[in-house]
Parts: C-alpha cells; structure tokens; sequence
C-alpha cells in the first residue's frame, strides 16, 4: 500500500505543472463564458498553428542541450523565405515551398553557428542560445531594416518603407494566407479541421519516432546521457550537438512559415521575438523538462498553455472587470513556468552531484579502511 501511495504522490508531482494548469482552465472556462464549440475550434487552430514549432525543440533535449531558445534564428530565416517569396509575388502551396527553400540554407547557416558556439558553452548552453538570440536578431534587424531594397532588391515597392528601402512593420502575405490550412479542410459539428496542416505536424511526429532509432538518433540520446561516455564509444559528441541544433533550426523555420500563413502577415520587427519564449512555455506546461520531453508533452503543453491563452482575457475582464489582467497573467505565467522549471534543474543537478561526491567519498573511505 505504501509503494502504490509513494508511486500515486511521484505521479502527481512529476505532472504537477500539467495539474495545475488543467485546474485553471476548468475553473476559468465558465468564467470565460466562451462556448465549447468556439474552445475546440480555437484548440483545433492552434494544435494545426503551434505544434511544429514546438516539436521542433523535441532534438536538442534528447540531445542534452536543454531547451533550445535559439529557435529564434530558424523563425527569423523562415520569415526572411517568406517575405522574399511575397516580393517575387509567389503564392499559394508553391509560394511555402519556396518560402521553406530559402530558409534552409539559411537555418544550417545559423543552426551551425549556433551549435558551435554552444559546444564552447558545455553545461549553459539555454542562456547561451537565449544571448544568441539577441546577437542575430540584431543582424536580422540589419537585413531587414536597411539592406532590402538597397542592397538585396525588392522589386515591390509597396513592401518597402516611404525611405525606399527597409521593409514595412506589418506586411501582409497575399496568396499565402491560409495556403496550407485552407488546401484541404473538414467541417465537423460546426468545427473548422485544417487536415493538411494537422497532418503534416502528424507526419512529422512519425518522422521524429523513427528518427530516434536511427544511428544519429542512438548518437544524440548517448550524448545527452553521459557526453563522456559517449565520447569513449567513438562518438562525434561536438559533432552530433551541431546537427541537433542545425535539426532543431530548419524545423523552427518551417514552423513559423505554418505559423505565419496561418496569421496571415507577418510583424516584420517582432512576429519572431516571442517564438522561442511561448513555445519552450507550451512544451514546459506539457509536462516537459529541461532533461527529458515526448511527443505527448508536446501535444498536452500546446493544448493547455493555449487554452489558458483564450480564456484567461475573459475570465479577468468577467471575474474582475478588467481583461488586462488575463493579459498580464498570461505573460506572467510564461515566463514564470520557464524560471520555475530551470530552478528545478539546477537544483536537481546539484543535488545529484552532492550525491554522486559523497558516494566517492563513501568509496574512498571503505578503500581506506580494507
């Protein structure tokens, strides 16, 4: 009986955050007053939305690189692909393809660069990528804001700023809006199901499972068990960290392309800033850790952290009578649930390294004694 009582309490507190997050969006949904009907179709959206970006950080975990922050350099070489295509006037399905071609000579640019500077941060590789993602994103604000139009030619003046070169803050995507979403879609009880889009992300998770079997798959899970150990069994361990990010990169690419034809237009500035933050959040609130996430964590955390994204605005401005509020407490928990959870990590790790010591000593002792 105690081991069932020992087993149910681990249970519970490995998925706390998952708990806690479900009992909030069962007490705030009624406070929201939004019907079921418009709850699903807005999940149903979002899972179709968000989940390769968050899939996408799936690699580097198993890796042992932690939660890749620098996801933000693939989301920046897919809206480049994206705003390219839209100046050669480019749509529909061809136009994301095209859009994804771009992007990902790009990505293995930057997902090198990346991860090498990452294999000189052994052990602070999440604030590493999280620095890198300032440093490009300044190159990027560089590109965009004085290069295109001046040095890269953009053909479509209406893209550029009333200087002549510079892209605009917003800018709509003509003939990619809803490309992939709106190729094949199902209506189902008043729900709107974007097959193509849910299927894609669907083909992509069997990817990632048969990826894991493979040798690289094999490297990467060693690497991110003992990176010592790994390197006595001859494998590439700096190596095989590169192509996790290089991986982890394209991917992000390609989710923000999906992302942003499904929004429709791109903030040139900023569509890219929050990427990484809000879905490390998603995949933390799936039950993830820095050390270990699934395909399931992906797929709970994406459904429950957007859920609390649709209701809390409501259930503030209902509850309260002020929606700001709901704002404030979403941004609040996105960022508090990332804190939360790399204090877990460190301390954990610093727990297990007390104990891993003092088992050396214990060692020694006996050595001494015989």
């Amino acid at each position: 009986m105690s081991k069932k009582n020992i087993s149910f309490s681990s249970l519970i507190i490995s998925n706390i955050v998952p708990l806690i997050f479900l009992l909030f969006s069962i007490a705030a949904i009624p406070l929201s007053g939004l019907t079921p009907t418009y709850l699903v179709q807005e999940m149903v959206t979002r899972l179709g939305r968000n989940t390769f970006l968050v899939l996408s950080l799936l690699v580097p975990v198993m890796a042992g690189m932690g939660l890749n922050f620098g996801m933000v350099l693939g989301a920046m070489a897919g809206q480049i692909g994206l705003i390219l295509v839209v100046d050669w006037g480019i749509g529909g399905i061809p136009g994301l393809l095209i859009a994804a071609l771009v992007a990902t000579p790009l990505s293995i640019l930057l997902g090198y660069f990346c991860g090498f500077i990452m294999n000189k941060a052994k052990g602070r590789e999440m604030v590493t990528s999280y620095i890198l993602g300032f440093f490009i994103n300044g190159v990027y604000q560089f590109v965009v804001l004085y290069c295109m139009g001046s040095i890269i030619p953009v053909s479509d003046p209406e893209l550029l700023l009333s200087r002549g070169y510079g892209i605009r803050n917003t800018m709509a995507l003509p003939g990619l809006r809803q490309a992939l979403d709106g190729l094949v879609s199902v209506e189902a009880s008043g729900i709107t199901i974007p097959v193509i889009s849910l299927l894609v992300t669907l083909v992509f998770c069997l990817l990632l499972t048969w990826f894991n079997k493979t040798k690289l798959g094999q490297d990467m899970r060693a690497v991110g068990k003992d990176m010592a150990v790994a390197d006595g069994a001859g494998i590439p361990v700096e190596r095989t960290r590169i192509l996790a990010i290089i991986i982890s990169t394209i991917l992000a690419s390609y989710g923000q392309i999906i992302f942003l034809q499904n929004i429709g237009t791109i903030n040139t500035y900023s569509s890219h800033e929050q990427t990484g933050i809000f879905a490390i959040a998603a995949l933390l609130v799936g039950g993830a850790t820095v050390a270990r996430a699934t395909i399931g964590n992906v797929f709970m955390g994406v459904i429950l952290f957007h859920l609390m994204f649709v209701v809390s605005p409501l259930a503030g401005k209902n509850f309260i009578g002020d929606a700001q509020l709901g704002e404030h407490f979403r941004v609040f928990v996105s960022y508090g649930i990332i804190a939360v959870t790399l204090l877990l990590h460190a301390w954990k790790r610093r727990r297990n390294l007390l104990a891993k010591q003092e088992g050396k000593s214990e060692e020694n002792r006996e050595d001494d004694v015989s």
